[in-house]
């Protein structure tokens, strides 16, 4: 009930948000996959599920990779200018759609990959379905969502790399070679 709740008011939100710009065109579906990853990391941590950090190892993380990753993409669109495939404005380059989704799926991989490895598959399949959406509405080339995806997923790595710096805590999972194979162990 509470993890409906939270995506209900994710979702309510995106779309208030997107509905105050003027030159707003209602991309389609795109304009909330992007968000999804993320939401899902959060969601997952909301109910519970074991995760790679604390609580606060995991909103240091991921909110400085969400602000990293959507200030260099923002910059970035702001000064080199490139016109979108439709016409519609010189913002293409990179993809901010596709920057925040491939930040939000590693951010994702990072807590959850080795819960199982179909979170980081969905989490990034999401991601890439968002970028080849924005290439389909004409909305970006090849190269602006290759970019786009870059970024994410390299600030979110900056990120981690940083945030565990920051608060001197790092991942609960160690990966240990066994008599019987692989095991992964949580450090608490």
């Amino acid at each position: 009930m509470r993890t409906t709740l939270v995506l209900f008011l994710f979702v309510f939100h995106s779309f208030c948000c997107s509905a105050q710009y003027k030159s707003y065109k209602g991309d389609g579906a795109d304009d909330i996959l992007q968000y999804v990853p993320y939401a899902s990391a959060l969601t997952m941590k909301i109910a519970g599920v074991d995760g790679a950090s604390s609580w606060k190892r995991f909103v240091v993380n991921g909110g400085l990779s969400f602000v990293v990753s959507s200030g260099i993409t923002y910059a970035l669109k702001h000064s080199i200018h490139e016109t979108r495939p439709d016409g519609t404005d010189n913002r293409a380059f990179p993809s901010g759609h596709s920057s925040i989704a491939f930040s939000g799926a590693t951010v994702l991989h990072k807590e959850y990959g080795k819960v199982s490895p179909l979170i980081s598959i969905a989490g990034y399949g999401v991601a890439t379905f968002t970028a080849i959406d924005r290439i389909v509405r004409h909305r970006h080339e090849w190269h602006d969502v290759v970019a786009g995806a870059g970024i994410g997923i390299l600030s979110t790595e900056l990120c981690f790399w940083l945030g565990d710096k920051l608060t001197g805590e790092r991942s609960r999972f160690i990966v240990a070679p066994t008599q019987n194979g692989v095991s992964m162990l949580f450090m608490f």
